[in-house]
C-alpha cells in the first residue's frame, strides 16, 4: 500500500483515485481552507495543512512522514489555456519548481506531478525535469487522457511520473491497469434528479446560448437530450452529444444539459455532484462544505482520479515486484 503526502490536494480527487489504486493519504496540503476541508471529510484518517507550500515548515515535516509517494498538482492556472489572453503570473508557475525542496527533504522513491498539458510550453518545463532527473530520478513525461482511462470527462493533462529507482512507464502499460469500460455524460447526470430546468426559449437567455443549442437541435433532431457549453469558448459548435465523454470540466459553471418536455426544450446546467462524477469522484467521494459555485471551482481545480488510479495501481505493482526482488536476494545469499 504506497503511502503518499498530497501537495496542492484540492478537494481530494486525485487522492480518491490513488487510493482506489491502492494508495494510503498521509498529508493533504493546499492554501484554500475549503479544499482542505473537503479533503479532511473525505479522508478522515489522513492530516491536513492549510497553507502555501513556501510557508510550511518543510524540515519538520518531513521528520513526521515517510511517503513512498509525492503527488503534487501546481497551479495551473497560468499554463491554461482557459484563462484566455491574460497575462500569466510567473510566481505562479513556478510553484512546480516549489515542489523541488519537498522531493529533497522527502526523498520518495516515487514523485507524481500533474498540470496541465501546455505546462510543456513553459520555458521551465526542461529546467523542472533535469532538476528532478538530477535528484537520482526516471521521469516518464506523459500526455494522458483521462477519457481513455475510462473517466466520463475527455480531460488531457501532463503527468511527469518519476521513480528513483529507474523505472520508465508508458501511456500503454498504465492503460493496461485501467478497467477498459469507457464512459459518457450521460452516465453522470442523475436523470431523476429534482433539478430544476427553465425552458430554452425564455426572455433574457443569451443569443450565443441558442444558437449552439439550435445548431445541436439541427444536428441531432428534437427531442434529443445534449449538452452545451453555456459558457467560454468552444471550438466545436459549442454543444456536445450525451454519448460521448464530458468536455473538460473547469472552475466556471460551464455545461447546460438540455431535455425534453411535450416537445419544448428545457436547460439546466450540471450539479456539482454531476460534476464530480466526471471528476472520477463516484459515489465515494462527498462536497460538504462551500457554496454550489465553490464546489463546481474544486472539480474544476481537481486532479482526475481514473488516471490516478492506474498510475498508483502501477506504482503498487512495482512496489510488490521490488520486495519480491528483495526476497529472493536474501534468500538467496543464505543459500551462499
Amino acid at each position: 500500500m504506497p503511502t503518499f503526502v498530497d501537495l496542492f490536494c484540492g478537494g481530494g480527487f486525485g487522492a480518491r483515485g490513488a487510493v482506489k489504486g491502492g494508495g494510503k493519504p498521509l498529508l493533504g496540503l493546499d492554501a484554500w481552507p475549503l479544499a482542505t476541508q473537503t479533503y479532511a471529510a473525505n479522508f478522515p484518517n489522513a492530516d491536513v495543512i492549510t497553507d502555501r507550500i513556501e510557508n510550511v515548515d518543510i524540515q519538520a515535516i518531513s521528520e513526521k512522514y515517510n511517503p513512498e509517494v509525492l503527488l503534487t498538482s501546481p497551479e495551473c492556472t497560468s499554463h491554461s489555456i482557459a484563462r484566455g489572453s491574460k497575462p500569466g503570473s510567473e510566481k505562479s508557475r513556478e510553484t512546480a519548481i516549489g515542489i523541488v525542496p519537498w522531493i529533497e527533504a522527502f526523498n520518495p522513491r516515487w514523485v507524481i506531478v500533474e498540470n496541465v498539458n501546455r505546462m510543456k510550453k513553459w520555458n521551465r518545463h526542461t529546467e523542472l525535469i533535469d532538476t528532478i532527473e538530477e535528484l537520482g530520478y526516471t521521469v516518464s513525461d506523459l500526455l494522458l487522457n483521462s477519457a481513455e482511462f475510462g473517466s466520463a470527462q475527455a480531460r488531457k493533462r501532463m503527468f511527469l511520473v518519476c521513480d528513483r529507482e529507474g523505472t520508465l512507464v508508458s501511456k500503454e502499460e498504465l492503460l493496461n491497469f485501467a478497467d477498459g469500460v469507457p464512459s459518457a455524460a450521460k452516465d453522470i447526470i442523475e436523470w431523476n434528479s429534482s433539478y430544476k430546468s427553465s425552458k430554452l426559449y425564455k426572455s433574457g437567455r443569451a443569443k450565443a446560448t441558442l444558437e449552439r443549442a439550435e445548431r445541436a437541435i439541427a444536428s441531432l433532431g428534437r427531442n434529443k437530450p445534449f449538452i452545451i457549453v453555456y459558457y467560454g469558448s468552444d471550438y466545436a459548435g459549442g454543444w456536445q452529444t450525451i454519448d460521448t465523454p464530458l468536455r473538460t470540466v473547469t472552475t466556471i459553471d460551464r455545461f447546460g444539459l438540455v431535455t425534453w418536455k411535450n416537445d419544448e426544450p428545457y436547460l439546466r446546467m450540471l450539479q456539482p455532484n454531476e460534476l464530480m462524477k466526471a471528476m472520477g469522484g463516484g459515489n465515494s467521494h462527498q462536497l460538504p462544505f462551500g457554496s454550489r459555485r465553490e464546489k463546481v471551482k474544486l472539480c474544476g481545480n481537481g486532479v482526475c482520479a481514473d488516471v490516478m488510479t492506474s498510475i498508483f495501481q502501477w506504482i503498487d505493482a512495482n512496489q510488490k515486484l521490488t520486495a519480491d526482488q528483495n526476497k529472493k536476494e536474501i534468500n538467496s545469499e543464505h543459500l551462499t
